[in-house]
């Protein structure tokens, strides 16, 4: 049996103009294999196409033994995605996609290598979660070489060469084993600008014998050391406990609407108490910063929202689509009602990120007087920075 990989990675954009918008080789024995559902279009990933963009691929091996890189990921999701709060790029902060794989695992299909597209590239990030917290693992045939050329083949990458495109793959399996060239693949990857980033979960000299190393070198990425299998170390501040209070009231500002919002409501809850369920990893803090931010959008469902989007009317929404207490008002007074919401929304986001700033100040202090080994946080967001840098995205100093 085998185990190995991984990787991660998100914005939106102030509120302001909902009025106006409104106006105007297969294993010795093989299991069962899961039947998988065919994937939604994301009714998330509509990207305001002047808005700067990074797009991730997160590749995860759910084999075997790699049960803590899982829950690593599961846990450090919003972290990561808040590495972008600050960025900028020409001055706008930059759309964050995030792509999520598996592979490796038995009960997946060998014709396809063992490999599967959770989801494509999108604004998601409540399904990204809701994705990662089921996901299981089992024995099985990991190829590295594969999972990259079939994230470079099938993904809608952006051509644009300010885009920062990259792939996180983690293991501990030789990165070279598997019927397709692990080498070329990552050479395929960087022809079409998608950096690719190794991460061995193991000992640097057992990485590079098994070549992960090569795989970064081959494709402009970052080879990277963790330990899979260490908890998390997550500094408690004291803006914490005022940061999760303001989820709540965060959580009242918005306005659901349409055939999918019942679910995506669900969906978000749902994701708010397995962050809340983790708090000794720090996710539930993470999760409301995310939340606070032009990262995490909801147009699909929340009249918020989908009012920040250039082309839609809330003229245009039918009665029957509407929540309750809004089938009653008049067009003046629905829109009085979703700028209403708006504010609040707009002001308890920015009590949360000031508070935000205020614990990474404190968090940044605490953490100089303990050296630790990186975790898939640590490891991700060094290669994050250094490479965002090289597109022209810069951070808040």
């Amino acid at each position: 049996m085998k185990t190995k990989l991984i990787p991660i990675i998100i914005p939106a954009v102030a509120l302001a103009t909902c009025w106006a918008i409104a106006k105007d080789v297969k294993p010795a024995t093989l299991p069962v294999v899961e039947t998988v559902a065919p994937i939604e279009a994301s009714t998330a990933t509509a990207t305001d196409p002047a808005l700067p963009l990074v797009q991730i691929a997160v590749l995860l091996d759910t084999s075997g033994s790699m049960n803590g890189l899982i829950e690593q990921a599961k846990t450090q999701l919003w972290k990561l995605v808040n590495e972008f709060i600050t960025a900028k790029q020409d001055g706008r902060t930059p759309v964050v996609q995030v792509a999520l794989y598996e592979y490796g695992k038995s009960s997946l299909s060998g014709g396809e290598n063992w490999i599967r597209q959770i989801q494509p590239l999108t604004r998601d990030l409540d399904k990204i979660s809701e994705e990662l917290f089921a996901l299981t693992t089992n024995g099985g045939n990991e190829y590295c070489g594969a999972v990259i050329q079939r994230a470079t083949k099938d993904l809608a990458w952006d051509p644009n060469p300010k885009v920062y495109k990259a792939m996180f793959v983690a293991g501990n399996e030789p990165f070279t084993q598997g019927p397709v060239d692990s080498k070329k693949s990552c050479q395929e990857a960087i022809a079409r600008g998608i950096i690719v980033n190794t991460i061995h979960c193991g000992g640097e000299a057992q990485g590079i014998a098994g070549h992960w190393n090569q795989g970064a070198l081959l494709a402009d990425g970052k080879y990277l050391v963790i330990d899979q299998n260490q908890a998390i170390v997550h500094v408690e501040a004291p803006q914490d406990a005022e940061i999760v209070k303001l989820n709540e009231e965060l959580n009242k500002t918005y306005i659901s609407y349409g055939a999918a919002a019942p679910a995506a409501k669900s969906r978000q809850l749902a994701q708010d108490s397995n962050a809340a369920a983790r708090p000794e990893s720090g996710s539930q803090v993470q999760r409301v910063i995310s939340k606070a931010s032009a990262n995490y959008s909801n147009s699909a469902w929340d009249l918020v929202d989908a009012c920040k989007q250039k082309d839609f009317d809330i003229s245009k929404v039918s009665e029957a689509d509407l929540p309750e207490e809004m089938k009653k008002m008049t067009s003046d007074e629905r829109k009085a009602h979703i700028a209403k919401k708006a504010v609040e929304r707009e002001e308890i986001q920015k009590k949360v990120l000031n508070l935000n700033r205020e614990r990474e100040t404190y968090v940044t202090a605490k953490r100089k007087e303990s050296a630790q080994t990186d975790t898939l946080d640590t490891a991700m967001t060094k290669a994050l920075r250094a490479q965002a840098e090289k597109k022209g995205i810069a951070w808040e100093k």
